[in-house]
């Protein structure tokens, strides 16, 4: 009989079982001394000198050593990553790594571009990504913080920045770009296209993916 963590493992979407399994697996690898972190974080000049493009990937994979942060982290990863995957991209996996590939590709070229946003590891900010856009597509569904503040969806990445704010003593700089990309994608894919001057054009959907398919076939 399985135990209810494999049937809670089972349950998880593909793209955010593999992606959490990822972080997992990465996390525990460093905690055993199979890898170090520094053959893993966003380092541009290993990348351009060295050649070591594994950098950009694995740079999402890290949320630290095993600890409650890194618990905290990987538990809102599961949670609202899952809960858009079954809910706004059921049946649309090419929709939805379309979203995990724009975001991570923005949050890289942020930390280039933005000399404030540059992180060595970048899980996080990506895992917040999709905890902003979750918020925002459900504006009317209650939450409970801690027994203590009850609000609605939208408020969640502001009481979470506040909440890190307090523990850490210091702007999660993380947090700020997931909402930043976040953002971006939910105005370009959920508000723009309701604009008349949009003539209805969103962001890349599942069906040009298809049309790509039907047009260029194997």
């Amino acid at each position: 009989m399985p135990s209810p963590l494999e049937t809670w493992f089972s349950e998880i979407p593909p793209i955010t079982r593999i992606y959490v399994s990822a972080a997992c697996f990465t996390s525990i690898a460093v905690q055993l001394g199979f890898v170090h972190p520094l053959q893993l974080w966003l380092n541009y000049e290993s990348i351009v000198h060295e050649f070591q493009w594994w950098r950009l990937i694995t740079n999402f994979f890290y949320f630290g050593p095993l600890s409650i942060d890194f618990c905290f982290h990987v538990f809102f990863l599961a949670r609202y990553s899952r809960m858009m995957e079954e809910g706004f991209f059921r049946n649309k996996p090419a929709d939805y790594v379309w979203l995990m590939l724009f975001s991570a590709g923005l949050l890289i070229i942020l930390s280039i571009i933005v000399p404030f946003a540059y992180l060595p590891f970048m899980g996080s900010a990506l895992s917040f990504t999709m905890v902003y856009i979750w918020a925002r597509r459900n504006p009317y569904v209650r939450l409970n913080f801690l027994g203590l503040i009850i609000f609605t969806a939208p408020y969640l990445p502001w009481v979470l920045l506040l909440f890190s704010l307090c523990l850490g003593g210091q702007l999660p700089i993380g947090d700020i770009l997931g909402v930043l990309v976040g953002h971006i994608y939910y105005f370009f894919e959920d508000v723009w296209p309701r604009d008349p001057l949009s003539h209805d054009a969103g962001w890349w959907k599942e069906t040009e993916l298809e049309t790509i398919r039907l047009k260029y076939p194997r």
